[in-house]
């Protein structure tokens, strides 16, 4: 009898944990749906769907060691620079996604739309307070760096904004311009050197330069559909 109670006992608490096991995980999981959520990604792209072999030059073993956070921990910036169509939105969202599973809040802009924000909360007196929100990020990520220039007001909030989190939070901004031409979009040179000049303070920048994985596909597409 006591062999047979001591066995019922026992089976009581590993239900009892497995069952706290579960609740535990399932907490865990919705955290990191609500986190995903919250950072507003466009699309959701993963480091495992991502072809390195198409951008040899990429290091892959860097990106890897990028998906583990640490950088966050230590409010360092990624900066993906190459053409148009190389997958650098993809890595973007996907090393957000990998911060998100790792419990940080991360936000997602565009370039054009993040300044489109930072204008509106200015005309409503609103700015000191947004920055406050926008600090609370662990990662910013902003997309689209150079593909429209900004008026000398929108490109001295876009500075304003990227100062601000200078060694108080991280960055991921992915750009088609090389360095040297980061001055077309905010049309101050001495801005863009202060600007850079924080940017990439111990940043770890990636190149994808190579054929655009979007014109490979449709031009695939277009083989495809032809007549044999």
């Amino acid at each position: 009898m006591a062999r047979q109670a001591e066995s019922e006992r026992l089976s009581y608490e590993e239900f009892l944990f497995n069952l706290l096991e579960r609740e535990v995980m399932k907490r865990e999981e919705n955290q990191v749906k609500r986190l995903i959520n919250q950072a507003r990604f466009p699309l959701k792209k993963t480091l495992d769907t991502f072809n390195f072999t198409q951008i040899p030059g990429l290091n892959q073993t860097k990106v890897l060691t990028l998906s583990r956070g640490q950088f966050i921990k230590d409010k360092e910036n990624v900066i993906l620079a190459g053409n148009s169509g190389t997958g650098k939105t993809h890595l973007a969202i996907a090393l957000g996604i990998c911060a998100c599973q790792l419990r940080y809040k991360v936000g997602f802009y565009t370039a054009a739309g993040l300044v489109n924000e930072l204008a509106e909360m200015e005309s409503e007196k609103r700015l000191l307070k947004y920055q406050k929100q926008w600090l609370r990020y662990d990662l910013v990520i902003v997309d689209e760096l150079g593909y429209i220039p900004f008026n000398r007001r929108s490109a001295e909030l876009l500075f304003q904004f990227f100062s601000s989190r200078y060694e108080r939070g991280s960055m991921i901004i992915t750009t088609n311009l090389e360095f040297s031409e980061w001055n077309q979009v905010f049309g101050d040179e001495k801005m863009t050197a202060a600007l850079l000049d924080r940017i990439t303070h111990n940043a770890h920048i990636l190149i994808t330069n190579g054929e655009s994985f979007r014109l490979k596909q449709t031009m695939k597409r277009q083989r495809q559909s032809r007549p044999a």
